[in-house]
């Protein structure tokens, strides 16, 4: 049997690393016997400057980063003896945003977004390892925004797009296609670079540029 450790340090060796885990019930709609999961995100911010070079992001195919993980993280599951899963897989699509909050180590933020004890607002699954063995989790992490100071992600975004009430996605996408946009397609959302954990995590402008191309195209 795999320990945390153990399926961490393989999942590092692929650019990713767990962002948390949870342990299954027969209720969750999961491979057989499924005892554990593991959530797998980018591994800092070193991530983008290995998978960018990936064939998947040169063979002119659509969804690269998704076909990336698909692969790297099937390779993954099959050497640990897990089952992948992924967010994209659908419909039905599995309930990474309730799992995300299971795991213990995501919280809601003051602007409606998930925010990670380590990674802040710059949270994003690329998949999940499903395990037959029940394995020890480490201990849960505390909210970040329970000890922010000034709670910097209020006031972030531009046109007020993102509030507890409610995500302007209208405002938000109106704004991306004017000039002043720009600074947000390039460089990642305002409210997410705002976040010190975010900033103490990091990301590379490229990979939040794609991500932000990936949500408003045009």
């Amino acid at each position: 049997m795999t320990s945390y450790a153990d399926n961490d340090d393989a999942a590092r060796d692929v650019d990713l690393t767990i962002y948390g885990g949870f342990h299954a019930s027969t209720d969750d709609d999961l491979p057989p016997n499924t005892k554990t999961v593991l959530l797998l995100g980018p591994n800092g911010p070193d991530f983008w400057d290995t998978i960018h070079d990936a064939p998947e992001f040169s063979d002119g195919q659509d969804d690269p980063l998704d076909r990336w993980s698909t692969r790297i993280i099937g390779n993954l599951a099959k050497s640990l003896g897990a089952h992948p899963v992924f967010p994209f897989s659908g419909p039905p699509y599995q309930p990474f945003i309730a799992w995300a909050t299971r795991s213990g180590r995501c919280f809601s933020s003051p602007v409606g977004l998930l925010v990670h004890d380590e990674t802040g607002l710059m949270l994003s699954y690329r998949g999940a390892l499903a395990l037959t063995d029940r394995i020890e989790l480490p201990e849960t992490g505390a909210n970040p925004c329970e000890t922010c100071a000034g709670t910097p992600c209020i006031t972030a975004c531009p046109v007020g797009a993102m509030t507890p009430e409610g995500y302007d996605v209208p405002a938000c996408k109106t704004f991306l296609g004017t000039p002043a946009g720009l600074d947000c397609m390039t460089q990642g959302c305002a409210v997410r670079r705002a976040c010190p954990v975010s900033q103490s995590f990091g990301r590379r402008p490229a990979q939040s540029a794609f991500h932000m191309k990936a949500f408003n195209p045009s």
